[in-house]
C-alpha cells in the first residue's frame, strides 16, 4: 500500500518559514521523481518544486529563491524549506509521486499579513 504522508504547515506571518515534510513509501518513492504542488481556494493545484531520483530540483518562477526542495532517499522523505512566505503562498501543500496517481493528505500553510 502506497503511503504519503505531509506534515510542517502551520500559521506563519508574512516573511517568515516553515519546513515541509513528506515520508513516501519505498515503492514509490525509490522510482519516482518527487514534487510538492500546492491548491489554494478556488484555485487548480499546481506544481511548486520537484527533485528528481539523482537530485536534481526544478522550481516555478514565482519560489524560486525563497523556497528549497529536497530528498532524503535512506529515508523515503522529500522536504520543501520556504522562507520569506508571502500572504499568496497560502494553500494546501501536497507532495507527489511524479507520474503516479498517489495523493497525500496535504498540509495547510497560511501566510497571514
Amino acid at each position: 500500500q502506497v503511503q504519503l504522508a505531509e506534515s510542517g504547515g502551520g500559521l506563519v506571518q508574512a516573511g517568515g518559514s516553515l519546513r515541509l515534510s513528506c515520508t513516501a513509501s519505498a515503492i514509490v518513492f525509490s522510482f519516482n521523481a518527487m514534487g510538492w504542488y500546492r491548491q489554494a481556494p478556488g484555485k487548480q493545484r499546481e506544481l511548486v518544486a520537484s527533485v528528481g531520483r539523482d537530485g536534481t530540483t526544478d522550481y516555478v518562477d514565482f519560489v524560486k529563491g525563497r523556497f528549497t526542495i529536497s530528498r532524503d532517499n535512506s529515508k523515503n522523505t522529500v522536504t520543501l524549506e520556504m522562507s520569506s512566505l508571502k500572504p499568496e503562498d497560502t494553500a494546501v501543500y501536497y507532495c507527489h509521486p511524479i507520474g503516479s496517481g498517489f495523493w497525500g493528505q496535504g498540509t495547510q500553510v497560511t501566510v497571514s499579513s
